[in-house]
């Protein structure tokens, strides 16, 4: 296979709210969604089918909520709400990039957008439109880390792209813990066993269920995602 053709055919990119912010504190840096957004385009222009699961923590996060008094079950549907936003504005900036492009809410809001069916993401998808998923799972006490194994095994996704701040799974959080080990490759059991934070232990279990990698990667650089598609850059492989 050539260096410049990418290794899957069918991908599912969980992009978290907190690397739409850029430099910011809180909300969408401009800049940076353009620049998340024209490496999506580039992506399906490669002829890769692409799903986008994107977060909501720059806006609204359901766990940080709960801890500030609000019932967990309403802080998870404030927090679905957030990815709403995010869907939206990552749809325009892929059109922006000449890239049709689709979002697909799971909390249904027909004014906004369309709501998800496995049909019609697969329709889109077929139509070589990046799909942006919103809404997580549609359901409380679900991260969007296991709405996006959800998605990607219910669009029989070759493999989930997780876009991070940090080339790869590390033991520890190497910002704090500069002497952690990186791993090249792990198990979906043995990132369960080591409690590896980078998704949670229910995304992990429904990927290793369903039998889907994980490449876990940095979104910092530019062209990170077309780069992870090729096989190219710093990333670590999590395999069933």
């Amino acid at each position: 296979m050539s260096d410049n053709k990418p290794k899957w055919r069918r991908v599912v990119v969980k992009l978290s709210g907190e690397a739409l912010m850029g430099q910011a504190s809180h909300g969408l840096d401009a800049r940076t969604v353009e620049a998340i957004a024209a490496d999506l385009a580039s992506a399906a222009r490669l002829g890769v089918e692409t799903g986008v699961v994107v977060g909501g923590g720059n806006f609204f996060r359901g766990i940080a909520g709960a801890e500030t008094g609000i019932e967990r079950a309403r802080a998870d549907s404030i927090g679905m709400l957030a990815t709403v936003m995010n869907a939206l504005a990552m749809e325009h900036a892929i059109e922006k990039q000449g890239q049709a492009a689709r979002a697909l809410s799971a909390v249904a809001m027909p004014s906004l957008c369309e709501p998800y069916s496995r049909q019609a993401a697969l329709h889109h998808l077929g139509k070589g439109r990046v799909v942006v998923l919103a809404g997580g799972t549609g359901n409380p006490f679900f991260t969007t880390d296991t709405g996006a194994a959800l998605r990607a095994a219910e669009l029989s996704a070759d493999v989930i792209l997780k876009a991070t701040q940090v080339d790869g799974v590390y033991s520890a959080d190497p910002k704090r813990h500069p002497h952690a080990e990186r791993y090249e490759t792990l198990t979906h059991d043995e990132a369960i066993a080591k409690n590896l934070a980078i998704m949670d232990t229910a995304a992990f279990a429904l990927a290793r269920e369903t039998k889907i990698p994980i490449l876990v990667f940095s979104i910092k650089e530019p062209g990170a995602i077309c780069a992870a598609l090729k096989g190219k850059g710093r990333a670590t492989l999590v395999t069933p």
